[in-house]
């Protein structure tokens, strides 16, 4: 059976917005702060390819993968996958945005099985990504709400 994980945020700030910076992947290393790059591979419609690759972790590894997103504005969500899975079996990503009254409700599904021989075991990976995506969610809704701030003064 795959591990999940399901992790929210509410962002204060219009929907376009926090749609336009959260899919804008040329600003994900500010973002995501263990991104050292994000290159677009390709791009067709709303589909993109594109490759990640991490800075250096505690043991020296570079880990880099291509995956792919399939983006739906009018749905409200975003679904990707990893090309090049490294040392998962799979992977798929399915971002959600909701508008809810104090903003837009943005919420991240990962289902994921790690390979027999991966460095890392799925208990790892969930307990990494659940530490993990409330820090780089909360980083997101303040680069956003700080912008849509900027941009959308109140009064």
């Amino acid at each position: 059976m795959p591990s999940r994980t399901e992790n929210s945020i509410v962002i204060d700030a219009p929907y376009d917005l926090v749609w336009e910076m959260t899919n804008d992947l040329g600003s994900w290393t500010e973002f995501f702060p263990k991104y050292a790059s994000v290159e677009v591979l390709e791009r067709e419609g709303d589909t993109v390819r594109f490759r990640i690759t991490k800075f250096p972790d505690d043991q020296g590894r570079v880990w880099s993968w291509v995956s792919e997103r399939v983006m739906d504005r009018a749905r409200g969500e975003v679904r990707a996958r990893r090309v090049e899975t490294g040392a998962f079996e799979f992977i798929n990503l399915h971002w959600t945005y909701e508008e809810v009254p104090s903003g837009i409700l943005m919420t991240w599904r990962n289902e994921f099985t790690m390979k027999a021989d991966s460095p890392l075991s799925d208990e790892q990976i969930t307990a990494n990504i659940t530490r993990e995506a409330p820090i780089e969610m909360g980083l997101i809704k303040d680069k956003i709400e700080a912008r849509a701030l900027a941009e959308y003064p109140v009064g």
